[in-house]
């Protein structure tokens, strides 16, 4: 079972889900009326995006971006590559990028720019979480749902080789498992 490649749990079910209720209000408050569209970065935001859609109660449109820079490591590669562009016109419009975790900051910052080039109104990131620690761009987020340490983590759409994404929780994965 892929429990028990867990070391330890570090954001339980309901804490994620507690917290994804908060940054839904506050999105609710600050874009009622605005009519945002949440832009998506697959593959690990899917989870916490589609729970944090369920929290916001305000006209909002949806779209997905597939962008990488790890490939199958741990560590960014630093080329970033857009393997799936968006399929709306951004212009004009307010934009909440939603992303699963907020790391070194090169994947966001080229996506943030990237986006802005196409003249939206504004621009947001939402991170599930934030790991200042290891951050390499300048870039902060305008929503975090919780900040972490320095630690590999999988679950609730965080992966490691493409497994874990389906973990209800946010856990430690082994340091054998990826050494």
């Amino acid at each position: 079972m892929i429990e028990n490649d867990i070391e330890r749990v570090f954001f339980s079910e309901e804490e994620l889900k507690a917290r994804v209720k908060e940054l839904g209000a506050k999105i609710t408050q600050d874009y009622d009326g605005k009519s945002p569209i949440f832009i998506g970065v697959l593959k690990g935001s899917f989870v916490f995006m589609a729970d944090l859609m369920r929290a916001v109660r305000t006209y909002c449109d949806i779209d997905f971006m597939a962008v990488s820079s790890y490939g199958s490591g741990t560590v960014t590669t630093g080329a970033v590559k857009i393997n799936k562009d968006l399929s709306y016109n951004v212009e004009g419009r307010h934009i909440i990028i939603i992303e699963d975790i907020l790391d070194s900051g090169v994947t966001l910052s080229y996506l943030k720019r990237y986006i802005e080039a196409r003249k939206p109104a504004s621009v947001a990131i939402c991170t599930l979480l934030d790991k200042p620690a290891r951050r390499k761009a300048d870039i902060s987020p305008d929503y975090v749902g919780f900040e972490c340490p320095d630690a590999f983590i999988v679950g609730y759409g965080l992966d490691y080789a493409e497994r874990y994404r389906n973990l209800p929780y946010i856990g430690v994965l082994k340091p054998e498992i990826y050494a």
